[in-house]
């Protein structure tokens, strides 16, 4: 066994993150933390990923893929991780959010049970946009999707097909303090999508009826630390300090959580059908109460214990007000988030994760 190989029952799993996931404690987004939850919580594996510009976190084996050749990004980067899973020689391999680079190792490596596991909506993928692909996916290998609103997703126009749900993960978090700040926050990347500007435009309507209350982005166009200034972020710091709002950047992730624990309330605007959304379990799980839009997946999570706004200024300053103004409701919220986030826990996605693991090996003899 090479030094640092994770081993579970002798079988060896490749976990492959999408070319652009980074995999460090300054650089991370939610599949790279989905991923490193689930190695740590038992789901054993090694994960490749493209080389980054910080140390990968060190207490999960990880192998970078130099990209090999090819006419588009994905085709070398596929060929990279090829190249390392010849080398470490998987029993198994999962490969998160990239159906095409799926399709290319399940050609490269035949006979290896193969996991798809999709974040995002496979509508908008490559090799996933049309019944027919779906169904080919489904045919040549195990598809794992991150809520039930992705999963019908990509069975849209299938016969019945299997695709498990295996939620977005959270590790045990220390209890929520008891007192909280009068502050509002936003935390994601900076973009339209994700409604940050129409979070700024609704704390510029709820902040001059609230004495005493501030509001706070922390994030930036990308999960990185060197993210780009993008016109997008330069508009939006001009609104923002218009409005007296704080954009703290981009910060490591117990950052992140540190500021939803001080935080009364967390807003995830998002106009996009957010796939699962992490923000928002994270939010409930440091005990703020939760604001969010009710698109995609994030009823899914959020249930009953959060409020739910439309991602307009309008409609986000209401619920900012009547929330600020009501500490009552505020604190009982806070604390049903608790309750709910507990569901989500590393636990139930390990087990849930290594018995698709043992089907899939069953099926291949």
């Amino acid at each position: 066994m090479e030094a640092g190989q994770i081993r579970e029952c002798g079988l060896t799993t490749a976990i492959i993150l999408p070319p652009n996931e980074g995999f460090a404690p300054q650089a991370v987004g939610a599949i790279g933390l989905l991923v490193h939850r689930l190695v740590q919580g038992g789901a054993a594996g090694t994960v490749i990923g493209a080389p980054g510009t910080y140390p990968p976190f060190d207490d999960v084996p990880f192998r970078p893929a130099a990209p090999g050749w090819g006419l588009s990004g994905a085709a070398r980067y596929a060929r990279g991780v090829a190249r390392v899973l010849r080398h470490l020689q998987p029993s198994r391999i999962e490969v998160h959010n990239r159906p095409e680079i799926a399709l290319r190792l399940a050609r490269a490596m035949p006979g290896i049970p193969m996991l798809l596991w999709l974040n995002n909506d496979p509508q908008h993928m490559r090799q996933a946009r049309q019944p027919a692909a779906r169904a080919r996916l489904a045919a040549r290998m195990q598809v794992v999707t991150a809520s039930g609103w992705l999963r019908d997703r990509f069975l849209d126009g299938l016969p019945p097909t299997p695709v498990t749900v295996i939620h977005n993960c959270l590790e045990p978090l220390p209890p929520p303090p008891a007192t909280r700040e009068n502050l509002i926050v936003f935390a994601g990347r900076i973009v339209a999508d994700k409604g940050a500007d129409a979070f700024v435009a609704a704390c510029a309507l709820a902040l001059p009826q609230l004495p005493g209350w501030r509001a706070e982005l922390v994030g930036a166009d990308r999960f990185s630390p060197i993210a780009p200034d993008t016109p997008f972020l330069t508009a939006l710091r001009a609104m923002a300090a218009t409005a007296g709002i704080t954009l703290a950047g981009h910060q490591p992730h117990a950052a992140v959580l540190d500021a939803m624990r001080r935080a009364a309330m967390v807003c995830v605007p998002s106009r996009w059908p957010e796939p699962f959304g992490l923000v928002a379990l994270e939010a409930m799980a440091c005990g703020a109460a939760l604001i969010c839009s009710p698109r995609g997946g994030l009823p899914e999570v959020g249930g009953t214990a959060a409020l739910y706004a439309e991602p307009e200024p309008d409609a986000l300053a209401a619920a900012m007000v009547a929330l600020a103004r009501d500490p009552a409701r505020r604190a009982a919220m806070g604390q049903a988030g608790v309750v709910r986030a507990q569901q989500f826990g590393v636990d139930q996605a390990v087990a849930a994760l290594v018995h698709l693991r043992r089907q899939g090996l069953a099926a291949r003899r």
